[in-house]
C-alpha cells in the first residue's frame, strides 16, 4: 500500500476496505476548494483499477458540523444519481472520524477539469444551474441560511471605496424581500463545476444544499464571475439564467447577501483558484472586483 504525507495511512486504510480495494496506487491533491482537502486516489481490485475521491473536514468550522455535513451531501448525492444533473456517487462516509484522521466522504471519481479562466463557459453554467433549480427532491432539504452574518458586516481594512460598504449594510438592514423558493445548490460557482470540452461533466460539493430563492444561487454564482472575469460577466451571467427558462425576483438585496459572505476578504476562494489555473487573480484584484461588483450593485437598486 501506498503511504502519502498528506492521507494519513489509517485514512489509506478506510479507504482500500470501502473501496473493496487491495492496493493505492496514486495520491493526487485536488486544488480549488478551501473547505476541504479533496484527493484522488487510484485504487486496484484484482486486476481492476480505478479513481475514487476523498473527501476530509480537517478545517474548523467545518470539521466540527461535518457529521451533519457529509452526511447531507451523501444524501443529496444518493438523490440526485442517475437523474440530470451529473453528480458522483457516496462510496462511503466516516463522519465522526471513528476510522479516519478527520470526518470523511468517499464517493466515485468524475471526468472532467474545473475552467476558471473561460467566460464562454457561462451558457453552460446557467442552464445547469436552471436543471438543478428544477430538481423536484424526495426530501426537502434545510432553509437556506444567509452567509452575510452582522460578524461580517464590517468595512474591510482593504477597502478603497468605505462608504460602499456602509450602503450595502444599510440595505441588508431590512427583512429579506418575498421569494419563491426551490432546491439550492447554494455554492454553485465555476470551481465547483467540472467540464468535459464545452459539456458539464459533474457538479461537486453538495455540502450547504438549501431550499430557499432561486435569486441566491445565482447571486453566489455571479459573484464568483465578478471575481475572476468582471463585473460585467454579472449581467450577462443573469440574462443568461433567464434565457434557460429560470426566474428572478430582481431585487439587489440576494447580490448584496451574497457578496457580504466573501468577507472580510475574498483572498479566502482567490488564493485556491490561483492554484487551480489562475495565477492572475491576486488578492488585490479579488478585492477590487470584490468592491466593484457590490457597487455596480447598488446603482441598479
Amino acid at each position: 500500500m501506498l503511504v502519502s504525507t498528506d492521507v494519513p495511512s489509517s485514512t489509506l486504510r478506510w479507504v482500500l476496505t470501502a473501496a473493496e480495494a487491495d492496493e493505492v496506487l496514486s495520491i493526487r491533491p485536488l486544488a480549488g476548494g478551501w473547505t476541504s482537502a479533496m484527493h484522488a486516489i487510484v485504487v486496484r481490485a484484482g486486476e481492476v483499477v480505478r479513481t475514487v475521491v476523498l473527501r476530509w473536514m480537517f478545517r474548523e468550522p467545518w470539521r466540527t458540523h461535518a457529521r451533519e455535513l457529509l452526511r447531507r451531501e451523501a444524501a443529496v448525492l444518493r438523490m440526485l444519481s442517475g437523474g440530470a444533473v451529473p453528480v458522483a456517487t457516496p462510496i462511503a462516509v466516516d463522519e465522526r472520524a471513528e476510522a479516519t484522521d478527520h470526518p470523511a466522504l468517499l464517493m466515485t471519481h468524475l471526468p472532467g477539469r474545473l475552467r476558471l479562466d473561460a467566460p464562454a463557459t457561462s451558457a453552460a453554467l446557467a442552464d445547469m444551474l436552471v436543471r438543478i433549480h428544477q430538481v423536484r427532491p424526495t426530501t426537502r432539504p434545510r432553509t437556506y441560511q444567509s452567509w452575510a452574518v452582522p460578524e461580517r458586516r464590517v468595512i474591510p481594512a482593504w477597502s478603497e471605496r468605505p462608504e460602499v460598504w456602509e450602503r450595502v449594510f444599510s440595505a441588508l438592514a431590512v427583512p429579506a424581500p418575498a421569494y419563491r423558493s426551490c432546491f439550492l445548490h447554494r455554492d454553485f460557482h465555476p470551481g465547483n463545476v467540472l467540464f468535459d470540452d464545452d459539456t458539464i461533466s459533474g457538479v461537486v460539493d453538495w455540502v450547504e444544499t438549501s431550499w430557499g430563492p432561486p435569486d441566491l444561487d445565482v447571486a453566489h454564482c455571479s459573484t464568483a464571475l465578478a471575481l475572476l472575469h468582471g463585473p460585467s460577466a454579472v449581467e450577462r451571467f443573469r440574462a443568461l439564467y433567464r434565457e434557460a427558462g429560470g426566474t428572478l425576483g430582481g431585487e439587489p438585496y440576494w447580490p448584496l447577501v451574497d457578496a457580504v459572505g466573501y468577507l472580510p476578504d475574498p483572498e479566502k476562494v482567490a488564493a485556491p483558484w490561483r492554484c487551480a489555473g489562475r495565477p492572475d487573480l491576486s488578492a488585490t484584484l479579488a478585492r477590487r472586483r470584490l468592491e466593484a461588483h457590490v457597487a455596480r450593485t447598488l446603482a441598479l437598486s
